[in-house]
C-alpha cells in the first residue's frame, strides 16, 4: 500500500518521537557517574559516622555527596574528598577518580589554601584587632593568590572529565549577628562572615571562568548559623577537628539541597 505524503510525514514524526523516547529512557537508565572531590566541607568532617577506611580524611556517611548518591540512580560513585585538602592536594591526590566517563563532579575547595582554620584559631584565642588583622591577611590571599590556584585546579578537572557537569559549592556564614550570644564578640563574628563572603566571591568567579556551576550555600544556611538558636554548624568541639564545620543536619538540609538543585539541570541535560 502506498502512503500519501501527509501520512508519510505523520509516520515519520511518530517514528522520530518514539526514537527520542527510547533514547531518553536509555540515557536515564544508565545513571550518573558521580565523583565527589574537595575538602572537609565535602568529606563531612563534623557530620559523624565516618568510614574507617578513609582515615584522617573523615569521609562521613552523612556527607552531602553520600546523601545525593543514595537518593539518585548512579552508575558509579567515587567519594574522594578529604579533610584538610587544598587546591594542590586535590589536584595531586583526588583527580585520579575522574575520567572521560564522569558526568557529575562536586567540590568545595579554597578555605584551607587561605588558612581559614588558623584564622579561626586566632580569632578564638586573641583580641578583636588581632582577629581582624588575620582576616585581612587571609582576604588579601583570597583576592590575589587563590584565583590562580583555583584556575589551575579547575583546568585539570576539566581536562580529566571533559564532559562532566562540575558543581562548585561555597561556604556558609559562620555566625548570625545577634545582640546576645556567648563566645566571640560581634566584631570578630562580623569579620569572619566578611571573610566567608570574600572567599565565596573568589570561588564563584573562578567557577564562572571555568564554565562550572556555582552553588551558593549561604542562603540555605541563613537562619541556621551559630548564634541562631537552630545551628547547623559546630562551635568549638573536643576534639577540635569538627569545630566550625557543618553538622549532619547542615549536610542534609543545607549542602544537599544546594547540590540537588544544581545537579538537576545536569541530569535533565543528559537525559
Amino acid at each position: 500500500m502506498r502512503l500519501s505524503r501527509p501520512c508519510l510525514a505523520a509516520f515519520g514524526a511518530v517514528t522520530f518521537a518514539a526514537g527520542m523516547i527510547t533514547w531518553s529512557g536509555a540515557a536515564s537508565a544508565a545513571g550518573t557517574n558521580y565523583v565527589a572531590l574537595g575538602d572537609s566541607y565535602s568529606s563531612g568532617t563534623g557530620a559523624g559516622d565516618y568510614d574507617p577506611a578513609s582515615g584522617s580524611c573523615n569521609r562521613s556517611k552523612n556527607a552531602y555527596a553520600e546523601l545525593w548518591a543514595a537518593a539518585h540512580t548512579t552508575s558509579s560513585f567515587k567519594f574522594v574528598a578529604c579533610s584538610g585538602a587544598t587546591t594542590s592536594t586535590v589536584a595531586s591526590g583526588q583527580l585520579g577518580a575522574l575520567s572521560s566517563a564522569t558526568t557529575l563532579v562536586s567540590m568545595t575547595v579554597g578555605g584551607n589554601d587561605a588558612g581559614f582554620s588558623d584564622v579561626m584559631q586566632t580569632c578564638v584565642l586573641h583580641s578583636a584587632s588581632t582577629c581582624e588583622s588575620a582576616v585581612a591577611s587571609a582576604e588579601s590571599f583570597m583576592k590575589n593568590t587563590l584565583p590562580g590556584r583555583l584556575d589551575s585546579l579547575y583546568g585539570k578537572v576539566r581536562a580529566k572529565a571533559p564532559g562532566a557537569r562540575v558543581v562548585v559549592l561555597g561556604y556558609p556564614h559562620l555566625y548570625k549577628i545577634v545582640s546576645v550570644c556567648v563566645g566571640l564578640s560581634n566584631a570578630k563574628r562580623t569579620a569572619l562572615n566578611g571573610a566567608a563572603d570574600v572567599l565565596d566571591g573568589t570561588v564563584k568567579a573562578a567557577a564562572g571562568r571555568a564554565g562550572f556551576t556555582w552553588s551558593d550555600v549561604r542562603d540555605e544556611f541563613a537562619g541556621h548559623e551559630l548564634c541562631s538558636g537552630d545551628d547547623w554548624l559546630h562551635a568549638v568541639t573536643i576534639p577540635i577537628g569538627s569545630s566550625y564545620h557543618p553538622t549532619a543536619t547542615g549536610h542534609r538540609l543545607g549542602y544537599l539541597p544546594a547540590l540537588t538543585g544544581s545537579a538537576k539541570a545536569s541530569l535533565q541535560a543528559q537525559t
